[in-house]
């Protein structure tokens, strides 16, 4: 009997303390990430840049396979068809058909914005990892556009090379999927908020396929991506992410 007390008070007192919080909130980033990653996935995608006097749209097709590989092909405008951006491990290029050039890109360019738009480099190709660069601790529980979610705080490990130094995500109780998220720099001020919504079967899950970035201080800003179609563990060898195949892919 005392052996059973000393258990459960020792549940109760991680519960109210928030001791066990970390290893539960490793694990919720842990399905979110996997579920819209998949062991391997390929999408096509519209991004609507909006700014105060102007607007512009651009069209891509990404394939991506853990957390190693990612490949984007640029399919509209025609001013830009065909310019491709591929993360192979640790290296990253970019090739522009136009002028046949393949450029190296280095770490610094990752929290530049992809394409003129609110979306990193980094948010495109995935250099960092939500699950392996990151501390996670739940700090709450809200509702996004009427969905239950955890919320949970991801806070640089020392040794990860990352451009925000921290952010806030609400991942949903019931699908793991992504509603919102937080970015915050350097000095801790928030830089963008997304916000995702309109879940809708993909291949085999369900997930958000209207996703908004918006800027904390640039009014009247923002990006629009939308999921046109997105299929889960495909077969994809590891050589389709190659220099070579920047210059081939379709």
């Amino acid at each position: 009997m005392k052996i059973y007390k000393s258990f459960l008070f020792f549940g109760i007192f991680s519960f109210l303390t928030g001791i066990t919080y970390s290893q539960n909130a490793t694990e919720i980033i842990k399905k979110a990430d996997k579920k819209f990653r998949g062991n391997s996935a390929k999408a096509e995608m519209t991004m609507t840049i909006v700014r105060p006097t102007w607007k512009r749209t651009l069209k891509f097709k990404t394939w991506g396979k853990g957390n190693d590989y990612s490949l984007a092909l640029i399919t509209y405008p025609p001013k830009e068809k065909g310019q491709t951006f591929l993360k192979r491990k640790n290296e990253m290029w970019t090739w522009n058909p136009k002028i046949s050039r393949l450029i190296k890109m280095p770490p610094s360019l990752m929290s530049q914005g992809w394409m003129g738009s609110d979306y990193s480099n980094d948010d495109i190709l995935k250099e960092s990892s939500i699950v392996n660069d990151y501390s996670h601790k739940i700090i709450g529980s809200e509702k996004i556009d009427g969905i239950d979610c955890y919320k949970i705080e991801l806070i640089p490990k020392e040794d990860a090379v990352v451009i925000w130094r921290k952010l806030i995500k609400w991942i949903s109780k019931e699908e793991y999927n992504q509603m919102k998220s937080e970015y915050y720099d350097e000095d801790g001020y928030l830089v963008k908020t997304e916000i995702s919504s309109s879940v809708k079967l993909m291949g085999n899950k369900k997930i958000p396929t209207h996703i908004e970035i918006i800027p904390a201080e640039e009014p009247n800003h923002k990006t629009i991506v939308d999921i046109n179609s997105m299929i889960f563990d495909i077969p994809i060898n590891d050589n389709f992410f190659s220099q070579q195949n920047m210059k081939r892919v379709k």
